[in-house]
């Protein structure tokens, strides 16, 4: 039941009996049991990172770069695939999609249409480039198809992209920390990062990886113990089908041609392919673990592994945004700050399904950590790449010693993780985590595949076209990322969601001002036929296409406009197998006389001899 705060402790007197009817506080705190058996499993979590780091920094020591960055490229199918998974599915999954499904539904999982058309492109287009090339930075590919100036962008704008993501990622676990323990945001986040920092920078990708694995088993385990127990709990899965069903949850997919509808089936599969082809086919998060393992067919088994995995986990943390409404379904905790973020409302879940039970919400906390720690050392561990391939070795012409080298990746990881923390103060106030990370982080993204599209696909474009395209791209992208946030903040973007209630509450609560119009909302609310259509006003999962499609388009055009590139000129290593097939490399002597045909086929794009001809008298 609602009341004012004036009201206090509602007491009703029943004779002499009086029940005193509890407030929200009362509800968190006798809902926050962590006690010392979860804080050991915490611990022991935290503990297993770190002597995987000892034992990989100490007992198996990287002898040179290529093994703290490669791991000798022979590792093996199941710890990459894992550490994959682990890497993508960060804290911002495991918090973000039940969120999601919560107040929208379910029409988050159509994306896994698109996951699986990604995983088509990347092995049948991007994946045997990379491989071939035997890449450490996935923008050397950009200076042997460029140049040095393009391969720096391209650098730059993982940079950002990282700078982006890597804060939210930090904040995450931390948040799902707080709800369930009361602990400030601001104290378990540093001690989070100088944990991943320590076993990142002293064991290197191995240390990653290995660690990766284990996170992975907890991160699935914990979200499986939740929506099995969580089932149970409510009266079994009829239960909670029955309940979504009734509100709308769970529904078919949207066919819906508007670009500002949040989540349709087109820009689930066709946003969602492109949001997922630049994190897994051009990201050097994941380009480095595939060029890890042995020979491209085991890389191409990784990605078919990855988006099973990813399937899965996508479709536990979907049901888990159901069984939250199933469990809440007629006391909504947003409304009654119960949870006081929208992405608390996993960590909810959690307190009333496992609280009673000593070292399971431990577990899950544990798995949350598990999901945010892997992204985080995955990053730090490609930004240690990044700096040494790509920025240090183009501003600097002396040549590193190994140890110096080392000592370099190191300090990169300590340096940016410090980077990473500070910005979480600033990561909190912009809003639910998954919009924020796949929107602000497609400002960088969507021209950076633009640049990686146009070379492996469209061998016209030159280099100042790829350059003028990816800046156009950035700036472009950048107006309608801030602009969005911006309209979000002022309330001028919103989207309609599911049905909430608070009638069945048995606690008080302190109502919004708006509860009258927030609580029952219609998608017709939003719908204003008169208006004109605003640009930014798009749904976020369209940024990573746009940016691409303005990239390639410019790209393109100035390229013609300057001088394009003879398709037959470009080395056929950097081209997607499809248009090796169909373009030739073009063949001439290069001098009149000297008997011998010249073409393009080394990977620094320097002309060697093929073959030695007789030339006629």
């Amino acid at each position: 039941m609602a009341e004012t705060a004036l009201d206090g402790i509602l007491s009703m007197d029943m004779g002499e009996r009086v029940v005193v009817v509890p407030g929200v506080e009362d509800v968190v705190a006798t809902m926050q049991r962590f006690v010392w058996q979860d804080y050991v499993m915490f611990v022991i979590m935290l503990m297993v990172c770190m002597v995987i780091g000892v034992y990989f920094g100490f007992y198996h020591a990287s002898t040179n770069t290529q093994e703290y960055l490669m791991g000798s490229r022979n590792m093996k199918i199941f710890p990459i695939t894992m550490s994959l998974i682990a890497s993508f599915v960060s804290g911002i999954s495991i918090l973000g999609i039940p969120t999601e499904t919560y107040l929208f539904g379910v029409q988050y999982i159509y994306c896994l249409i698109g996951l699986v058309v990604m995983s088509l492109i990347m092995n049948y287009i991007y994946l045997p480039v990379f491989y071939g090339l035997t890449l450490t930075s996935t923008y050397e590919y950009l200076e042997r198809r460029f140049d040095k100036n393009v391969r720096l962008f391209g650098s730059v704008l993982f940079t950002i992209n990282m700078t982006a993501w890597l804060p939210i990622v930090i904040y995450v676990p931390a948040l799902a920390f707080n709800q369930v323990t009361g602990v400030n945001v601001h104290f378990i986040t540093p001690i989070l990062c100088i944990i991943c920092i320590f076993y990142t920078s002293l064991g290197g990708l191995k240390a990653v990886v290995w660690t990766d694995v284990i996170q992975a088993v907890i991160m699935f385990g914990a979200m499986l113990l939740v929506a099995i127990k969580g089932t149970l709990d409510i009266g079994g899965l009829d239960d909670v089908i029955k309940r979504s069903l009734e509100s709308g949850r769970i529904e078919g997919p949207d066919l819906d041609f508007s670009l500002s509808m949040r989540y349709t089936f087109w820009s689930l599969t066709i946003g969602g392919c492109f949001y997922f082809l630049q994190v897994a086919a051009i990201n050097q998060n994941m380009i480095q673990r595939y060029l890890a393992l042995p020979s491209l067919k085991c890389a191409k088994k990784a990605v078919w592994f990855f988006a099973l995995g990813l399937s899965a986990i996508v479709l536990v943390c979907s049901y888990c945004g159901i069984l939250i409404y199933a469990t809440f379904y007629n006391c909504d905790p947003l409304t009654t700050k119960l949870a006081r973020e929208k992405d608390q409302l996993m960590p909810l879940l959690v307190m009333q399904v496992l609280g009673e039970y000593p070292g399971l919400s431990g577990i899950f906390v544990a798995g949350i950590l598990s999901a945010s720690l892997s992204s985080l050392s995955t990053g730090l561990n490609a930004m240690a790449a990044v700096i040494l391939e790509d920025f240090y070795h183009f501003f600097c012409t002396k040549k590193l010693t190994e140890e110096q080298s080392s000592v370099l990746m190191k300090l990169t990881v300590i340096i940016f993780g410090a980077i990473y923390v500070g910005l979480v103060y600033i990561i909190e106030h912009l809003g639910a985590v998954l919009q924020i990370s796949m929107s602000i982080g497609s400002i960088a993204s969507g021209p950076s595949l633009g640049m990686f599209t146009m070379g492996i696909l469209i061998p016209w474009v030159n280099a100042k076209g790829a350059l003028i395209g990816g800046t156009s791209s950035l700036i472009f992208m950048s107006w309608i990322g801030f602009q969005a946030q911006a309209s979000i903040a002022a309330g001028d973007l919103s989207f309609p969601e599911k049905p909430l209630t608070t009638d069945g509450c048995h606690y008080h609560f302190i109502p919004k001002q708006s509860v009258a119009v927030n609580i029952h909302i219609n998608a017709t609310d939003f719908v204003h036929p008169e208006e004109k259509f605003i640009l930014h006003h798009v749904s976020y999962l369209w940024y990573t296409l746009m940016g691409t499609f303005v990239s390639v388009i410019i790209g393109l055009s100035a390229s013609f406009i300057t001088k394009p590139l003879d398709p037959r000129d470009v080395d056929p290593a950097l081209l997607a197998p499809i248009l090796k097939k169909i373009i030739k490399p073009r063949e001439f002597p290069n001098e009149p006389g000297d008997g011998i045909i010249y073409a393009y086929d080394s990977p620094d794009r320097k002309n060697v001899p093929l073959q030695t001809i007789s030339q006629p008298e």
